[in-house]
C-alpha cells in the first residue's frame, strides 16, 4: 500500500492520504474482501462465490442455501462456505446477511489472526462500530442479530465474548460496502474491505470506488496531489445538503462539515424556479410547484411498487405538465420524474419519448453532479442506450461516448459495463458513419434488422443507480 498513508485529526479521526500524485482513473488501491454475503432476497439468484446474477444456479447439496455459477464456482467458494454451510445445517435455516456476515469474519479471523494479507492497514478492532452513537429501534434489531448469532453460532467453533460479536456487528452496521453484479447494474451483496473502511466522507470527493472482478477499486476522480485526502461520498449529492447531512448523522454518526453543506452549494439549482425570457416565477409558485411535484413522487413510488407502469407513466405526465413551466431543469424532484418516465417507457418500448426526457434528465445531472461522477456516466449510457432504440443515432452515439468518457474514469477499461458501452460505441460509430452518407438507406435497414432481429424488451424498471449512489449497505 505504498500509494497511501493512514493520518489522523482530532476532528474526523483517521483517515487515509496520497503519497504520491494521482489522476483522473488512476488506480490507487485494489482490495479483496475479508468477507462477503448475498443478500437474503438475491440468496437464489445470485452465486455467493463470483456474485454473479445467473438464470439457472446450481444448489449446494449438504445446506441447501448456498447457489454457484457451476462446480468452479463452488469449489472456489468452498473455504468460506464449509463452516457456514455446517452451520446452517445445524441450526436449521440461513440466518440474515448480516449475522451471515459476522460468522464468516470470525471463522476468517479465528484461522488467519486479525491481519490477513501484507496489504491490510488497520485491524477489525481499530475500527469505529458506533454502538454508543445508535438509536433506540435500531438498537433493539441490532440486540436480536446478536441473540440470533449466539444461536447460529457453533458450539464447536472458538467462542467469542459478546463484546467483541457486538464489535463487528458494530463495524458492518457502519462499514459494510454494497456488492454489485458482474456490470455494475444491481446491488446484490455486503462485504467487509477494511482499507476502504478508513477512508472518509466528502460530497464532493476526490475518489469513487467500483467492484472490478471480485476486488473494490479505489479510483482517481481528477487530478489529486501527494499528501491530499483521499475521500468519497457516502451519500448521494442529488439531496439537498440539508438532507445529506441528516442521513450522515442518522447513518453514519457524524456531522459533515464539507465546503459544499457548509456553502449549501447547488442547493439552490436543485430547488430553482424556470426562468424564461428573463421572469422568474415567485418564490410562492415555486414552492407550489415544488410540494405538488413531491406528493406526485410519493404517488409514483407506490404505483411503481405494484408493478402498474401505466399508472406510473400518468403521474409523471400530470406531475411534468403542471411543474416544469416553473421549475428548473435542474429541480431534483423533476429530475426525478424525467428519469422515471424515460425508464418507464423505455421498458413500455416508447422510445421517443422515453429518448426525450432522458435527455432532459442527463442535462439536469451534467449541471449537478460532479463532471467524472459514476451516477452521471450510467445515466447518460442509460439514455444514449433509448435514443439509439428511438433511432436518434446522432444523440445515442454523442451520449455513449459522454458515458464511455465518464465511466473509463470511475470503472476503467476492463470493468465489463465499460466493455459493453465499448462495444456499443462501435456499433454507434458505424451506424452513424452509415446514416451521415445515406440516411434514408440507413434507416431501411435499420428497420429491416429489427423485423428480423426483434427489439428485446427492456428489463423492469427498478430503483434508478442505487447500487451507484449508495456506496455502503444500509440495512432496511
Amino acid at each position: 500500500m505504498e500509494n497511501v498513508a493512514i493520518f489522523s485529526t482530532p476532528d474526523k479521526g483517521r483517515g487515509l492520504k496520497a503519497t504520491k500524485d494521482f489522476w483522473a482513473g488512476d488506480v490507487i488501491f485494489s482490495e479483496p474482501s475479508l468477507a462477503a454475503v448475498v443478500f437474503d432476497s438475491l440468496a437464489e439468484n445470485v452465486c455467493h462465490s463470483c456474485f454473479r446474477r445467473q438464470d439457472k444456479l446450481q444448489r449446494c447439496g449438504q445446506c441447501k442455501f448456498a447457489h454457484y455459477c457451476d462446480r468452479t464456482c463452488q469449489r472456489a467458494g468452498w473455504a468460506e462456505h464449509k463452516l457456514e454451510c455446517a452451520a446452517i445445517k445445524t441450526f436449521g435455516k440461513a440466518p440474515n446477511e448480516n449475522i451471515r456476515l459476522v460468522a464468516r469474519i470470525l471463522w476468517r479471523v479465528d484461522k488467519e489472526g486479525s491481519v490477513v494479507s501484507d496489504m491490510q492497514l488497520t485491524t477489525l478492532d481499530e475500527l469505529e462500530d458506533h454502538i454508543d452513537d445508535m438509536q433506540e429501534d435500531d438498537l433493539k434489531d441490532f440486540k436480536v442479530d446478536i441473540h440470533n448469532f449466539l444461536d447460529y453460532w457453533p458450539r464447536t467453533c472458538k467462542q467469542h465474548t459478546i463484546e467483541d460479536i457486538s464489535h463487528i456487528f458494530g463495524v458492518i452496521n457502519c462499514n459494510g460496502f454494497t456488492l454489485s453484479d458482474q456490470r455494475g447494474l444491481q446491488a446484490v451483496g455486503v462485504g467487509l474491505f477494511p482499507n476502504l473502511c478508513l477512508i472518509n466522507h466528502d460530497c464532493w470527493p476526490n475518489c469513487t470506488v467500483i467492484l472490478n472482478h471480485g476486488k473494490i477499486e479505489l479510483r482517481s476522480l481528477g487530478k489529486i496531489a501527494e499528501g491530499e485526502e483521499l475521500t468519497v461520498a457516502y451519500v448521494d449529492y442529488m439531496n439537498l445538503s440539508e438532507e445529506r447531512r441528516r442521513l450522515l448523522k442518522t447513518q453514519y454518526f457524524f456531522d459533515c462539515t464539507c465546503e459544499h453543506c457548509k456553502g449549501q452549494t447547488k442547493d439552490d439549482l436543485k430547488m430553482a424556479g424556470r426562468e424564461t425570457e428573463g421572469v422568474k416565477p415567485t418564490e410562492e409558485q415555486v414552492k407550489e410547484a415544488t410540494d405538488f411535484c413531491f406528493q406526485m413522487l410519493e404517488k409514483m413510488d407506490q404505483s411503481r411498487l405494484k408493478g402498474d407502469y401505466h399508472e406510473v407513466v400518468k403521474i409523471c405526465r400530470e406531475a411534468i405538465e403542471k411543474t416544469e413551466p416553473v421549475l428548473a431543469d435542474t429541480h431534483i424532484y423533476l429530475l426525478r420524474m424525467f428519469s422515471t418516465l424515460s425508464e418507464v417507457q423505455a421498458y413500455l418500448q416508447y422510445f421517443d419519448d422515453a429518448a426525450d426526457y432522458a435527455r432532459k434528465m442527463v442535462d439536469g445531472y451534467t449541471k449537478l453532479y460532479h463532471p467524472n461522477n459514476a451516477a452521471l456516466g450510467m445515466a447518460a449510457m442509460r439514455a444514449g442506450v433509448t435514443h439509439w432504440q428511438a433511432g436518434q443515432i446522432e444523440v445515442g452515439h454523442a451520449m455513449i461516448c459522454k458515458a464511455y468518457g465518464i465511466l473509463m474514469v470511475t470503472h476503467g477499461a476492463t470493468h465489463p459495463i465499460t466493455k459493453d458501452l465499448e462495444a456499443m460505441r462501435m456499433q454507434t460509430e458505424m451506424e452513424l458513419r452509415m446514416f451521415k452518407q445515406n440516411e434514408y438507406v440507413y434507416h431501411s435497414m435499420r428497420e429491416a434488422a429489427l423485423k428480423n432481429k426483434p427489439m428485446a424488451m427492456m428489463h423492469e424498471p427498478k430503483s434508478v443507480e442505487d447500487g451507484i449512489k449508495n456506496l455502503f449497505h444500509r440495512r432496511k
